[in-house]
């Protein structure tokens, strides 16, 4: 925690905590939904571009009077060229935001902004089918190799961005891992004062690996930002009632459902929403792909295994779009 804390803010972290993010954000979802008369549109979308700098000249529709509610408008699709896929990178950033932070992890410690840290085996939960030898860190259980390290970046989406993520590399999704949780706020701000911040709020953490070995995309949640839609997984439900805080529930997508095989032929292999292929060993994105939506605004945690001369390309507090470069070999 920074010297500079007083017992003040202890106190509203402590109220914080106890607020009802997640009942807050169901309500805030339901009044997504909700139709606008055609003649409330425009103004209302014109006051949140205003106030959240929303550029709409990438918009794949214009037309303010287009989008129905506010899910839609925050939802909007962009042209297709306006975010071209940097061709020197063998990773790109899955997100438009901004970088709150980035590194090496060490001694299975992650920094969600500098100096302030969460728990890596809290953050992904316990990892079934790997080594369990006592004396390893859970950090060194990740790799396949031990000339390779374990890497990080975190891209916060602000609301008035594009609150669609991509795909930051060619990679196999093998799992996915959904924890309930809080719904506070991941502005740069809290994120600097709230330890395990990214631990304590919902989350949507998919795993697997790429040309490196262990690869995993994790989307976490933020006030108002209930609803985590991944295209490839029709199942996920979040911010839903029946879920309770501190557990985590698992969908393999590699032992692939009765329906999803039934889609895939005799072939094995499906196409899915947004670019992927789904298999019996799992869903194959390629770089780029669009897998999932925000609700609103929120943050993208990239957790990758690579060979140690992995470099990044970037500057904390950076503004970066989808597909543009986030290190190189």
């Amino acid at each position: 925690t920074p010297d500079d804390v007083t017992p003040l803010f202890v106190l509203q972290v402590a109220l914080y905590h106890s607020f009802p993010t997640r009942l807050l954000s169901r309500a805030w979802g339901r009044l997504n939904g909700v139709e606008l008369p055609t003649w409330l549109r425009k103004p209302v979308y014109s006051l949140y571009i205003w106030t959240f700098g929303v550029n709409m000249q990438e918009a794949a529709v214009e037309d303010l009077h287009h989008y129905r509610n506010l899910g839609e408008f925050f939802r909007r699709q962009l042209k297709p060229a306006v975010r071209p896929l940097c061709a020197s990178s063998c990773l790109i950033s899955p997100a438009d935001g901004r970088i709150l932070h980035f590194g090496r992890v060490q001694n299975s410690q992650v920094e969600q902004v500098k100096g302030v840290t969460y728990s890596l085996e809290h953050f992904l939960g316990p990892q079934r089918g790997r080594s369990q030898d006592a004396s390893r860190s859970f950090q060194d259980l990740l790799l396949s190799s031990p000339q390779n390290d374990l890497f990080h970046v975190v891209v916060y989406l602000a609301p008035g961005d594009y609150h669609c993520f991509h795909s930051p590399t060619d990679w196999r999704v093998e799992l996915r891992r959904h924890f309930p949780g809080s719904l506070m706020s991941v502005n740069p701000g809290v994120a600097r004062l709230v330890k395990e911040l990214f631990c304590l709020n919902e989350r949507v953490a998919l795993s697997g690996q790429w040309q490196h070995g262990f690869f995993s995309l994790t989307a976490v949640g933020a006030t108002n930002v209930g609803s985590i839609r991944v295209y490839f997984d029709q199942d996920l439900q979040t911010n839903a009632p029946r879920y309770s805080k501190g557990s985590f529930h698992d969908r393999s997508y590699v032992a692939l459902d009765d329906q999803v095989l039934k889609a895939a032929g005799e072939g094995g292999v499906a196409s899915v929403e947004g670019g992927g292929v789904a298999s019996g060993e799992g869903v194959v994105l390629q770089r780029g792909a669009a897998v999932g939506e925000f609700n609103l605004g929120s943050t993208i945690v990239l957790l990758f295994e690579a060979p140690k001369d992995f470099s990044f390309d970037l500057q904390p507090g950076q503004r970066i779009r989808v597909g543009e470069g986030l290190g190189s070999l």
